[in-house]
């Protein structure tokens, strides 16, 4: 393609706040009284390089841009209406081959480096790319009125989730989809509960709403696709009155790459990657899919996670595999869970010494998971602290051993459970217990074990879920993330 019009001769592209450039500009005027044609682009000032005449303005560095310069000065030559060959930088004897003035640059420097064009400055190449560049946007474009406040624009098009949003615009938006080699058109399924396809840009401009960094995109897109998929169940988390949300579970080196917390507070605020991720697949499910309170979603109380909730297994140092790992992945993997989950009950034990009295504590605390006389109702995630794990470390119990003994606590009494026992009206119909004698709280694979949380305080806890009991209900999904 031919960008500046010319069919043989020279361009070169310089700015006069490069040292180098202004270095070249003797060679630039001989070049300039030569009898072959020379194409001048400024991308600072047209009246440089002095005493060149017809030189071209590019300070909107379109042709920067399209010719793709790093670096300035750079020469070019055209034969045929196409580039044939290029010097970047002041490089005397390469300048002289490429001209074939074999005096040119006498007096000068061999060589000298050039400098950054600005066209490649920080920002500026993302802008560029949305104003000469093929970017393709399939989501339609909103304007908002000269004098319409934007934030309040979304809050007023219900975009929100009840916090401020960021705008996004085209360039954000582009910004986000460089964090994922997926093609922004590559539709990823129907997302409940209005079945909407969900597109990667449609991802990205939820992710820009939410405040995500581009490098989180591949973990968003993995939170998505977990709730797409049908185990999960993502109509029912929204339609059911239950409390839960989904929840998102990072595992891998992803987690420290993006920055995630698992350690203190990561069940809290103020880690960016955390807050935002979940932010981001909650405002997919609200903006996409249509799940809003009060429509679709019809919580009875609902849960503040249902903003977000998202964090990352801490595995360094961990003596237990991790949560990817007992669920099938190899080690090492880039993998989001998906649980329907709700609030986080807090398991406070400073005294247990051995790992049985501590499982104890643990299965009391998970016996209340709903109610105290249901089972097999709901799901859990039982989080254990580093200061915890390491009673269980001491005695040599795996994440193995922990289980079985919680399976054996949690065989709850038939006749603690049946309907009005104790004076409860809460509970199983004894016609669905049968003979049995003890029912397990909750069912195979409904209690997801993960450690996180600070090094100091004995302080675990219950995140209960929203389980599968028959047709009905949420199943915990697992997905490898992908770039």
């Amino acid at each position: 393609m031919n960008l500046v019009g010319m069919n043989e001769g020279f361009v070169l592209v310089a700015k006069r706040d490069c040292q180098t450039c202004e270095l070249v500009q003797p060679v630039v005027r001989e070049l300039a009284a030569g009898a072959r044609p020379l194409a001048v682009y400024s991308q600072d000032d047209p009246t440089f390089p002095e005493g060149v005449a017809g030189v071209r303005d590019d300070r909107a560095l379109e042709v920067s841009f399209r010719l793709g310069i790093e670096t300035v000065p750079t020469l070019i030559r055209i034969e045929a209406g196409r580039e044939v060959e290029r010097v970047v930088g002041w490089q005397r004897d390469e300048w002289r081959a490429l001209t074939g003035v074999n005096s040119l640059g006498e007096g000068l420097p061999a060589w000298r480096p050039g400098c950054g064009s600005k066209s490649v400055e920080p920002g500026i190449v993302d802008e560029l790319e949305i104003k000469y560049g093929d970017v393709p946007f399939q989501a339609r474009r909103v304007v908002v009125g000269e004098h319409e406040d934007e934030f309040e624009a979304m809050y007023s098009r219900g975009w929100s989730d009840g916090l401020p949003t960021v705008p996004p615009t085209r360039l954000r938006v582009h910004r986000m989809l460089k964090g994922t080699s997926r093609d922004p058109k590559e539709v990823l399924g129907l997302l409940p509960p209005d079945l909407q396809p969900i597109t990667v840009e449609k991802v990205a401009i939820n992710a820009v709403m939410a405040g995500c960094a581009p490098e989180y995109m591949p973990v968003v897109i993995g939170a998505v696709e977990a709730a797409l998929s049908e185990p999960f169940n993502m109509h029912g988390v929204l339609a059911t009155t239950m409390f839960c949300g989904p929840i998102v579970i990072v595992n891998g080196p992803i987690a420290r790459a993006i920055g995630m917390n698992g350690r203190g507070n990561a069940l809290g605020q103020g880690n960016r990657a955390n807050a935002t991720i979940g932010r981001a697949l909650q405002l997919c499910v609200r903006n996409v899919g249509g799940g809003r309170p009060q429509g679709v979603d019809r919580s009875t109380l609902g849960t503040p996670g249902k903003y977000t909730f998202c964090f990352a297994e801490d595995e360094a140092g961990s003596y237990w595999e991790s949560l990817s790992v007992e669920r099938g992945f190899a080690r090492g993997s880039n993998t989001v869970t998906l649980f329907a989950g709700d609030g986080v009950h807090g398991v406070v034990d400073q005294q247990s010494r051995t790992p049985e009295s501590l499982a104890r504590t643990f299965a009391l605390s998970l016996r209340g998971v709903n109610h105290w006389k249901l089972a097999q109702g709901a799901d859990a995630i039982l989080v254990v602290s580093p200061e915890h794990e390491r009673t269980f470390k001491a005695a040599g119990w795996d994440k193995a051993r922990l289980r079985q003994e919680l399976d054996s606590l949690l065989e709850l009494p038939a006749e603690e459970i049946v309907r009005g026992a104790g004076g409860i009206a809460e509970g199983i119909p004894a016609a669905a217990l049968g003979e049995r004698k003890t029912i397990p709280k909750f069912r195979k694979g409904g209690l997801l074990i993960v450690r996180a949380g600070g090094d100091a305080g004995m302080f675990s806890a219950v995140i209960a879920g929203w389980g599968a009991s028959g047709p009905v209900g949420s199943t915990p999904v697992t997905v490898a993330i992908k770039d």
